[in-house]
Order: structure tokens, then sequence, then C-alpha cells
């Protein structure tokens, strides 16, 4: 079976996300009465195809590792659905959804807070065979030191701590608990921000190299878009809860068509000093409350009558072949004459 969505033959997506909310509460007070919401996701769509690694990429803030956390629903959505195989995530119980979570796992962002500082780190990589009751002990001691060999670490490490790793390596183990139970979806929430830059491309190296080895699938989330594209295939540019501009990373890179995905363009490092001279400087001015029209209108240097009135849909633009999207009114002004 395939999904031919746009002219395009593909097989049915592994992951399906339709108009995907989460809205969190602001409460007051010793009651506790809610007096205003964050909406953190803010009607989100889009699929993910097996094998493929979707990029996820915008400013702090923009809603990006909600929007992971609520399709693994570690986030209960507010509205919307998710579908893993063709299965409804949102319409499953706890226990349910326990069956299901050893297929879809996360990498965290901070790997000196998203390790039990009281365990060893065979029973960080282990916990989850244990949790899901994979193997007998003597099978998951095998996996562990297995695991740890597949990114990279000393098989004889399982018995130290956390504090004595270095980030790098700490984020090498936070990987390996996660491909644990031999996941198919793994949501990579900004895995190398909290890195120093030394080894930032050595973890995305290691995802793209266990991506080919393990069959498997990202959600890849990152607040830069250098970060991006060497390791995914499409990319999706997210603001203020919202899906800007989505399309194949080459051709999003090379054509961007929303002037927010033009900005972050314009902040990653050139190699050739002259060429960097050329490039247009953009700066933002500073974010603002959510308004009506295009959330981005107040820092739009484009904007117009009809930004500030009509909030722009997500539409195809361009070749259809790349299924190019963005949600821009002025759009067409950005693309290069045939």
């Amino acid at each position: 079976m395939t999904d031919s969505e746009n002219g395009r033959s593909h097989p049915l997506p592994l992951i399906e996300v339709n108009n995907l909310k989460k809205h969190f509460p602001i409460r007051q007070g010793i009651l506790k009465r809610q007096v205003g919401t964050v909406r953190a996701v803010d009607g989100i769509s889009f699929k993910i195809y097996k094998g493929e690694t979707l990029g996820l990429v915008g400013e702090s803030g923009c809603g990006k590792s909600s929007a992971g956390k609520t399709i693994l629903q570690l986030h209960r959505p507010t509205e919307g659905s998710v579908f893993f195989e063709g299965e409804s995530l949102t319409k499953l119980n706890r226990e349910q959804l326990r069956r299901v979570r050893r297929h879809m796992q996360l990498f965290f962002q901070d790997p000196y807070s998203s390790l039990d500082p009281r365990m060893t780190v065979g029973n960080i990589i282990s916990e989850p065979l244990v949790i899901h009751n994979i193997g007998d002990a003597p099978s998951q001691k095998e996996r562990v030191e297995a695991l740890l060999s597949l990114v990279g670490l000393n098989p004889y490490f399982v018995n130290r701590y956390p504090h004595e790793f270095s980030g790098g390596q700490r984020q090498r183990i936070g990987i390996a608990r996660a491909l644990a139970t031999n996941p198919s979806f793994v949501v990579a929430d900004d895995p190398i921000s909290a890195l120093d830059a030394s080894i930032q491309a050595q973890i995305v190296n290691l995802l793209a190299d266990l991506k080919q080895e393990l069959d498997l699938t990202y959600l890849f989330i990152a607040q830069e878009l250098w970060a991006v594209r060497d390791i995914c295939d499409r990319v999706a540019i997210m603001y203020s809860g919202k899906i800007a501009e989505i399309g194949e990373c080459d051709a999003l890179l090379n054509q961007p068509l929303h002037p927010y995905t033009q900005t972050l363009l314009a902040t990653v490092p050139l190699p050739d000093a002259d060429t960097a001279k050329k490039r247009p400087h953009i700066v933002l001015d500073e974010d603002t409350p959510t308004p009506a029209g295009c959330r981005f209108h107040p820092r739009c240097m484009y904007a117009t009558d009809i930004c500030r009135q009509e909030e722009p849909i997500l539409r195809p633009l361009g070749n259809p072949k790349q299924e190019h999207m963005v949600a821009c009114h002025h759009a067409e002004g950005f693309l290069n004459p045939v």
C-alpha cells in the first residue's frame, strides 16, 4: 500500500500527525485558578515515512520539544491525533501505550540531567529491558555490552557511574539506553545543543550511522539549521507552535520560501568568508506575544496588511514532487525564476 498524496508515491507513513495541539494552563494564586494558556503546539500536521529523518527546527520556546513529547504521548494532546503504523496513539490507554512504547523512544537533550547519578551505566541501559520484560539477566547483560560497543564506548564501562563520563560520552549512554528495546521510531530532542562544538559532529555522525545500521526513523529536533542538513531527508520549520515551512532538506535550504526560514538560514556558518560577507544580514526584533494574523508578522520585514489580519495556511508551492509547503502570504515572491 502507498500514500500518493501530492502526486507522490510513498509507503504508508510510520508516523502521521494531524492538527496536533498541546496547550498548557497558566495557574496563579492559592487556588491555582487558570489565568491563561500557553499554546506550545497549536495545530501541526505532517507525516514521517519509514527510514527517513524529519528535522524539526526553530528557536528555543517555539514548541519543538513539546511537539516531540506529545507525539510520543508523554504529554497527552489537547486536540488532534497521532498515528503510529496506522494505530491511533491518542486513543490508547496507559497499558496499551506501554506495549507500543518499546517501539518509540526518545534521546534527551541534556546528557547531564537525563541519567540517574545513583545508577550504574549497566543498570541505566538495561532498565528499559527490565521494564518491558525483554530477556533474562544474562541476555540483558550481553545486550548492554553490545549497545555500548555500538555507540562507541567500552563494554567494560557497565559498572561505572554517569559522573565518570564527559558530556559526549553521557549522550552516547543515553542513546544506548533508547536503543535497548530495538525501537523503529526515535525522537531526538535536540541531542547536540548541550555539547561542545567539537563533539556535536561526532554525535550527528553516530546517529546517521545508527539510522543506516538499525533501519531507524527519526524526528530530529534542533535549534540550528546547520545541525540538520547532513542527517535529515526533510525539514519542518516551527514558529510559535505552528509549522511555517516544510520540504525536502536540499530544496528548503537552497530556496527558503518563508522569511523566518531565511532568517534561520542566515545564521548558518559559511566556510568561505567572502561568501559570508555577501550574504544579507538579517536581525530579528524581540519576540512578541502571539498576534492576530501571521504569527511572524511583528518581526517580518515583508509584512503587509493581510499578514496582520489573516493567518496563512500551510500550502504547497514550487515543485509538487518535492512536497514543499509554506505558510506565508507572500511566498511566491521568494520563488526563483524558472
